[in-house]
């Protein structure tokens, strides 16, 4: 790839929300300072929620230890919202430094203004949260099935829109299929994308509710999953072989395994012997690999 070429692809690719966010004058002279990109202080209690906010659960504990910083530091970041016809304000990203001002008892917080629609207001908080990996499984399918359905989106542009490609948004609408038992495990984290992905592979309801209810009990993995669910569904080429289960890790290493996943928001995998071993971290776009970077090189 050329140079000219490989400049480009990581333009596209590290899109971020400010390509989401036109700085439109502002109706009135109150909000024209902040429309030029300095934040202003606003009461938090003028400031509405998101309707079109995509995640439906927030950590209690997370939330606490966020209040407990905005005690001690302030809000380091300000929230984006937009203005209101009645003299209030609409939360477009931020929810959980809002809610953690709230929490520490704060009258106000720090807030960029920016005019935009209902469709740019929806596309930057799912794209914010898509970005801070702050969604489950579930709640990334419900957030396309709205741009789909509210929006009339094609994949292909719901693709373009949230820096995904088609088949990762075509993969998350299909666990709309799941019959709901099945996406509240998914949900609460019972069950991975992986494990929801392999259970797909059945036609019926309650084939998928049934082994759903055997993996989540079993905690397999997905590789076992997905072997359990073939074996289900071709039994005769598993008659005269038994699966070979997976190594067991080794709880500690499984959970500092999990805490890098949830850090680095990619897939993290720790082969350890006996304190000699390796990490693999897996990326799938170039603006995961600069972030990435970033984080390990403390910038």
């Amino acid at each position: 790839m050329n140079t000219a070429a490989h400049d480009m692809k990581r333009r596209a690719l590290g899109k971020g929300l400010d390509s989401l966010l036109p700085r439109v004058p502002a109706p009135t002279p109150a909000t024209s300072e902040a429309e030029g990109g300095k934040p202003r202080e606003i009461s938090v209690e003028l400031i509405d929620r998101n309707p079109f906010q995509t995640r439906t659960h927030i950590d209690d504990a997370q939330l606490a230890e966020l209040s407990a910083s905005i005690t001690a530091n302030g809000v380091v970041q300000p929230i984006l919202v937009r203005p209101q016809a009645n003299g209030r304000f609409q939360l477009i990203a931020g929810e959980r430094r809002w809610r953690a001002s709230q929490l520490a008892g704060k009258k106000t917080i720090p807030a960029i203004l920016r005019q935009v629609s209902d469709e740019q207001a929806m596309e930057i908080t799912i794209v914010e949260n898509l970005q801070r990996a702050d969604l489950n499984a579930m709640e990334q399918a419900r957030a396309f099935e709205r741009l789909s359905r509210e929006f009339h989106m094609t994949q292909e542009q719901m693709a373009q829109r949230t820096g995904k490609d088609r088949a990762t948004v075509s993969n998350f609408l299909r666990l709309l299929r799941l019959p709901s038992g099945v996406q509240s495990r998914v949900e609460s984290g019972e069950l991975s994308f992986g494990h929801a992905r392999a259970l797909l592979a059945f036609e019926h309801a309650e084939e998928i509710e049934k082994a759903a209810q055997r993996i989540a009990a079993l905690s397999l993995s997905v590789r076992q999953t997905e072997n359990y669910v073939q074996g289900l569904l071709h039994p005769e080429k598993n008659a005269k072989k038994d699966a070979k289960p997976e190594p067991v890790i080794d709880p500690n290493v499984r959970e500092a395994q999990e805490q890098l996943q949830r850090t680095l928001g990619m897939k993290v995998t720790i082969d350890d012997h006996h304190g000699r071993g390796k990490v693999i971290i897996e990326y799938a776009r170039l603006e995961d690999f600069d972030r990435l970077v970033e984080q390990l090189s403390g910038q």
